[in-house]
């Protein structure tokens, strides 16, 4: 079977679990996206199958945000919070970013390697003054380590917790700056301890590329003086409380009356 670049297949040996976009093929092996999961694979070719997916849409995800509040917009005018996002993928961000638009928030993308955000964090916070930062990229709990709770035995968690922190001494106040965090299978616990209002992953599972912005465009949208549902806004996410999880937070959104036309 031949295969071109920017097709979309599934692995056979995985039991067709995941679907990957195709962005390079050298000799017999493919070199693979996730459409949907943050992840990147490599495979021989003849361990692929050929899918066709719909076109790429979020709508179903901007109906979960929207089952979330309840906005009269005859009466009150809405201030939602501003989000800035660290990703060292910019596929991923993108996609991210146009959530955001979609969902009519004020939102910046920041590229930067996952090593490199402690590096750049606080002068991006002192430039944007964000009310939720997002710090994501790609991580794994490497093969074979048999202690999960060792934060050396993952690829970029430590880089995570490093930046949380360094966020955490611009503003200490987790009501006054939220912080989402993680990638697939990071170390949730100690995002968590470092300072992370929501992190991945419990289960140590892989997310879905839209997990962290559902969760910060909740939180974006939720009223300043309200606690956030945090079993309903977690349940909204792709995978639960296995992918993501986090403390009781309150909205970032002020609400004002009367609405100008």
């Amino acid at each position: 079977m031949n295969f071109k670049l920017g097709e979309y297949v599934t692995r056979k040996s995985y039991n067709n679990d995941l679907v990957f976009q195709i962005i390079d093929i050298e000799d017999d092996i493919a070199y693979l996206r996730g459409v949907d999961v943050r992840l990147y694979a490599d495979s021989e070719l003849d361990d692929l199958n050929k899918v066709t997916i719909k076109k790429e849409t979020d709508r179903k995800d901007i109906e979960k945000v929207e089952s979330l509040i309840s906005l009269d917009r005859n009466e009150y005018f809405y201030l939602p919070g501003k989000i800035v996002q660290f990703d060292s993928d910019k596929f991923y961000l993108d996609r991210c970013i146009k959530f955001y638009k979609d969902m009519h928030l004020e939102a910046y993308g920041i590229k930067v390697k996952e090593n490199e955000i402690e590096e750049v964090i606080t002068e991006t916070l002192e430039k944007y003054k964000p009310d939720i930062v997002v710090i994501t990229g790609h991580d794994f709990l490497k093969k074979h380590a048999k202690d999960k709770t060792k934060i050396e035995n993952y690829q970029n968690s430590e880089n995570f917790v490093n930046a949380i922190k360094k966020a955490r001494i611009y503003e200490k106040n987790q009501d006054k700056l939220i912080i989402i965090s993680g990638a697939c299978q990071s170390n949730y616990e100690e995002l968590i301890k470092a300072g992370s209002n929501f992190a991945s992953s419990p289960k140590r599972i892989n997310i879905h590329a839209l997990d962290p912005a559902i969760i910060a465009s909740c939180v974006a949208l939720s009223p300043v003086n309200k606690e956030i549902d945090l079993i309903s806004l977690i349940d909204k996410t792709h995978y639960g409380s296995a992918g993501m999880g986090g403390i009781i937070t309150n909205g970032t959104m002020y609400v004002g009356y009367p609405r100008w036309t």
